[in-house]
């Protein structure tokens, strides 16, 4: 029974919900049922949309027009190793009702009030501030040529301005900055360009630009041709799902609800029973996920190979969209051009959204770690998070203004997540040993799949950044 409120008192204002308070009254019963766990899933999408921008249409796409098939294998390991990894972080997440940001900050040793990995990150974010600012261009690019402000579709003003609506839509967008509005904006965009860009990847062979077994078998040979190991390490960094896409999905799965359903950890039998279900839709999400950054990748990278590779275009500087569109224009038609650019804007821009969404969340995470502001305040939080989704998409854009060169901004971003995924996969493994009980581990299988994964992360990364040393020693 509430107690009414008396004429003329002042009424406090209500308190916005926590979606990252574990409270016992927020508790709910996971979904047995497959049909269940699809409805809901969600997280996993916001990741993919995130990831199939900037990585997929323009560093695979750019791998396989200058490379051909020969490294069709590392796209498939890329895409397919990083999934247990980010799995593992989630787990975590789920039982502890914590961000990784706030796991990294236990592996130590610690630097000021935060661990070495926090302080990596942080590094990491510069470098990735190029790859958003790419995303940024290519997002105008693809707008100057459907819609030119001049004469010159891509001149520095056209550009320009294109750069200040692209931004300024995708602030508006999430002024509110509520999950449920991401996801949606999310889902949409993914599902319209993978039908697309699938459906063109599997019509090649009925083109000139077809391709058959013997293409398929040299892309799977496991050799790394000369002169694109920098691009490579960069691909590997970048498509599938990244270092910084593993950290973000662990706050997409706060805010979605798999922790706080799952409830505060009072070591009763049906809070562990809760957490189970849970952590079976969690995995599904994942694996709804990874299939769709695998189709995308896959698509995108037989795509580059089959139609630029012969041709020797390779996307480069702010002439990457056209060449891009080459693409559609040289299997369907000059007409398909117009297809190719609204898809593009589409795929990039969900990237955008997806940026613009987590990044000011991870900031202020780390603010908070850092004594900056109070993380647990909730309206501290989301003023602080508002204030830098205003602040970050800005800065971002006037790199690419600066820069002028999405190819190279998003390489860059993908050498950072290169690195720094070394340093997530030391934290996954800590989390486990400390935050997560033998009984939500898993099967054997999951532990071995772990296992082989971190091992392929850190071979593969350690390999590439010699290779890129190497390279950059003797000026090949």
């Amino acid at each position: 029974m509430t107690t009414p409120t008396m004429p003329g008192t002042p009424v406090e204002p209500t308190v916005p919900a926590d979606p990252y308070a574990l409270r016992a009254e927020d508790v709910r019963e996971a979904p047995t049922a497959f049909a269940g766990r699809l409805r809901h899933l969600g997280p996993g999408f916001v990741l993919s949309a995130a990831v199939v921008g900037s990585g997929e249409l323009i560093v695979t796409t750019s791998l396989g027009a200058k490379a051909g098939f020969a490294l069709l294998w590392l796209v498939i390991i890329s895409t397919g190793v990083k999934v247990w990894v980010q799995m593992e972080l989630a787990r975590w997440t789920i039982l502890n009702g914590r961000t990784a940001l706030e796991g990294y900050r236990e592996i130590g040793p610690r630097i000021g009030p935060v661990s070495w990995i926090n302080w990596l990150w942080i590094g990491m974010d510069f470098a990735k501030m190029f790859q958003r600012g790419g995303i940024i261009g290519g997002t105008a690019a693809a707008c100057s040529i459907l819609w030119p402000i001049t004469g010159e579709a891509l001149s520095f003003r056209s550009l320009a301005v294109w750069a200040v609506v692209v931004t300024a839509l995708a602030i508006a967008l999430l002024g509110t900055n509520k999950y449920g509005m991401v996801e949606r904006l999310c889902v949409a965009s993914v599902v319209i360009f993978t039908l697309v860009t699938v459906g063109l990847a599997l019509g090649l062979p009925l083109t000139e630009f077809g391709y058959g077994t013997s293409e398929l078998g040299e892309g799977l040979s496991f050799l790394i041709p000369a002169g694109t190991a920098g691009v490579a390490l960069a691909m590997f960094g970048i498509t599938g799902v990244g270092a910084d896409e593993m950290t973000t999905y662990t706050y997409w799965c706060l805010e979605k609800g798999y922790a706080r359903w799952t409830g505060p950890d009072d070591g009763t039998e049906d809070r562990a029973r809760r957490a189970e279900g849970w952590l079976k839709v969690m995995r599904l999400d994942v694996a709804a996920g990874w299939l769709i950054c695998t189709l995308c990748t896959l698509s995108f990278y037989v795509i580059g190979a089959a139609v630029l590779n012969p041709q020797k275009l390779v996307p480069e500087g702010n002439s990457m969209i056209s060449t891009l569109s080459r693409i559609y224009t040289d299997t369907m038609g000059p007409w398909a051009e117009y297809v190719f650019l609204v898809g593009a804007i589409t795929v990039l821009f969900s990237t955008l959204i997806g940026s613009t969404a987590s990044v000011p969340r991870l900031w202020t995470n780390t603010l908070g770690l850092l004594g900056v502001v109070d993380w647990k305040d909730v309206r501290v939080r989301r003023r602080t998070i508002q204030i830098l989704t205003y602040c970050l998409p800005t800065v971002w854009a006037a790199l690419f203004l600066f820069v002028q060169s999405p190819v190279l901004m998003v390489q860059v971003g993908g050498l950072g997540g290169g690195v720094f995924l070394l340093a997530v996969v030391i934290a996954a493994w800590r989390l486990r040993a400390t935050g997560v009980e033998q009984r939500f581990r898993g099967s054997a299988w999951l532990t071995v799949a772990l296992g082989i994964s971190s091992a392929a992360i850190v071979f593969l990364g350690v390999y590439g950044i010699l290779e890129v040393f190497g390279v950059s020693l003797t000026g090949s």
